[in-house]
C-alpha cells in the first residue's frame, strides 16, 4: 500500500510540475522547480520502497528522509514568505493542497522501513539489514 501511494504521488507530482514547467515555468520557476524535485524524490521513493535489500533500504531511508526535510522547510518557507512562492509547490504549506498527505508520507514511510528493518529484514524480506540490526 505505501508504495502505491509513493507511485501516486509520483505521478501526481511529476504531471503537474511537467505541466507548470511547460506552460508558466517564468510565472514561478522556484515553486515549479520544486515540484519537479518532489517528483524526483517520490520516485526514487517508489523504487527503493518497492525492492529489497540493503542498498535500496538505504536510498529508500534517504528519500523518505529528503522528503520529510523539503517539507518542512519549503513548508516553513512558502507560509513566512509567500512572495517567494507565487505559486504551490506539493509541499507547500507541508503539503496542504494534498490534504497533507506529504507531511505524512515520509513519517509512514520512516517508520515503516524502521519496523521492517527490526522484524529481521534480510534482503529477501525488503528489510535490508541483518537480524541483529547491524548495517
Amino acid at each position: 500500500m505505501l508504495v502505491a501511494v509513493y507511485g501516486i504521488f509520483a505521478l501526481a507530482a511529476g504531471a503537474r510540475a511537467g505541466v507548470q514547467i511547460a506552460t508558466r515555468f517564468a510565472e514561478a520557476p522556484l515553486a515549479y522547480s520544486l515540484s519537479a524535485f518532489a517528483a524526483a524524490v517520490y520516485v526514487v521513493a517508489t523504487v527503493a520502497l518497492g525492492l529489497g535489500g540493503r542498498t535500496s533500504f538505504r536510498v529508500a531511508v534517504a528519500a523518505c528522509a529528503t522528503e520529510l526535510a523539503g517539507v518542512l522547510i519549503v513548508g516553513t518557507l512558502s507560509l513566512a514568505d509567500s512572495a517567494a512562492f507565487p505559486d504551490e509547490t506539493v509541499w507547500s504549506a507541508y503539503g496542504r493542497g494534498y490534504g497533507f498527505v506529504p507531511l505524512v508520507l515520509p513519517i509512514v514511510g520512516l517508520l515503516w522501513l524502521r519496523r521492517t528493518a527490526r522484524k529481521g529484514g534480510g534482503p529477501e524480506t525488503g528489510g535490508g539489514r541483518p537480524v541483529g540490526g547491524g548495517v
